[in-house]
């Protein structure tokens, strides 16, 4: 049984707390006959009002029969009570602490005693964790498979060394926001994770070249790579990615600037199984990338090049014509790309499965462009707005810029 509990499941009246946040369903259970009826429980909609001594009634009563807990944003959960739900839940395999953020290495050592089974570990934002954690998961939970700690900036490359190490089958690390790691900690995941699937390293702003292409020689079976916000990195990465991962199917690399149509040809003619691809404010690429995308990414499904200002009509003229165009193209994002008019419109017209595109600050494209666009696809979702004809006089002689206005067209 998978088990949301909604709002409406609250009682008014002066039961015990566990009665109070929690369905009959659950409170009438003998913990010994009917644990078996509650394998997953989701409390993400309870987040504020649960409590220690709920998680730790919800364990006895559910005991080794729990397969699967979110109490993600349940700020008022600490390690006791996680200590206890540890004891009684052996057979966890997915548990979400992401934004509990009362928890430190404590439940790391608990689960890591209690709980040989986890495979699937969120504690983003649980800011408190430390290299203690990863260690102590390394020793307990051999067959952990996906780990996300994004925000826990204390974790360092001796973390990640330990933790990969221990757990060879990890498929999915999401690392974002852990500023302190290194192109090291790469290398070390690159020597021992041969299993990953998904990498997150947006905003580490400290790696290199160096670390990832590691990462590539060693992960030959990545399909998902975010680095946005590494801003060192170059067309090195393109190439050693379309070298190493044929398989890669979403690539985010917003705010990396040094990257250009040279390392994007490289990735696009051996990465055929892109869908998404986040290149917003890779500034110098041109068209040219994009007629490498149209023609040897067939299946492209979401593509955004806001601030690419180089982009023309030429380029979204190749695109509309590749392959990916008419049955594929879900979202492209064209946000302050000022080179970008009607013309671009016309040539998406015929891309039957485009659900939305942004046009923020693109000054040429006008409302009678729209409607023509709509003629053809009637749900498509607009994103623009329109400055005054007049523009107000600037001041100090600078260049007046617009207030952004959201108007859904």
């Amino acid at each position: 049984m998978h088990v949301f509990l909604s709002p409406q499941m609250f009682s008014n009246n002066d039961e015990a707390v566990i009665n109070k946040k929690l369905p009959k369903e659950l409170t009438s259970l003998s913990s010994s006959l009917d644990g078996s009826n509650w394998q997953r429980i989701d409390l993400f909609d309870f987040q504020r009002d649960i409590e220690g001594r709920v998680v730790e009634n919800i364990s006895k009563r559910c005991g080794g029969f729990l397969r699967k807990l979110s109490l993600r944003g349940c700020l008022g959960v600490g390690d006791s009570a996680l200590r206890t739900f540890a004891q009684n839940c052996r057979n966890i395999e997915l548990l979400s602490l992401n934004g509990c953020t009362k928890i430190t290495d404590s439940t790391c050592n608990s689960l890591s005693k209690f709980c040989p089974k986890l495979k699937h570990l969120d504690l983003a934002s649980c800011t408190s964790i430390t290299n203690l954690s990863l260690k102590a998961l390394s020793e307990g939970c051999p067959l952990l498979e996906q780990l996300n700690i994004s925000w826990c900036d204390q974790v360092t490359k001796d973390g990640i060394q330990a933790l990969v190490r221990c757990c060879p089958g990890l498929k999915g690390l999401f690392l974002k926001g852990c500023t302190q790691l290194e192109d090291e900690a790469l290398q070390h995941i690159g020597a021992h994770c041969p299993e990953l699937v998904s990498l997150n390293l947006q905003t580490c702003s400290q790696i290199t070249d160096e670390g990832l292409i590691t990462i590539c020689r060693g992960c030959h079976r990545l399909q998902s790579l975010c680095v946005s916000g590494c801003a060192n990195i170059t067309d090195a990465i393109l190439n050693a990615l379309g070298q190493n991962c044929p398989r890669l199917r979403i690539l985010e690399v917003a705010r990396c600037s040094q990257l250009t149509d040279v390392g994007f040809t490289s990735l696009a003619r051996n990465c055929h199984e892109l869908e998404k691809m986040d290149l917003e404010e890779c500034v110098q690429i041109t068209d040219g990338t994009l007629i490498q995308l149209s023609i040897h990414c067939p299946r492209l499904q979401v593509l955004s090049l806001s601030h690419c200002e180089l982009i023309t009509d030429d380029g979204i003229r190749q695109l509309g014509s590749g392959p990916c165009a008419h049955d594929r193209l879900e979202v492209i994002e064209l946000d302050n790309c000022p080179l970008i008019t009607d013309a671009s419109l016309e040539h998406l017209k015929t891309c039957h499965s485009l659900d939305r595109i942004e046009l923020y600050d693109c000054q040429q494209i006008t409302r009678a462009g729209i409607k023509r666009l709509r003629t053809h696809l009637p749900n498509i979702k607009v994103h623009a707005y329109f400055a005054p004809v007049t523009p107000p006089p600037s001041v100090g002689g600078s260049r007046q810029r617009f207030c952004r206005c959201c108007i859904l067209l």
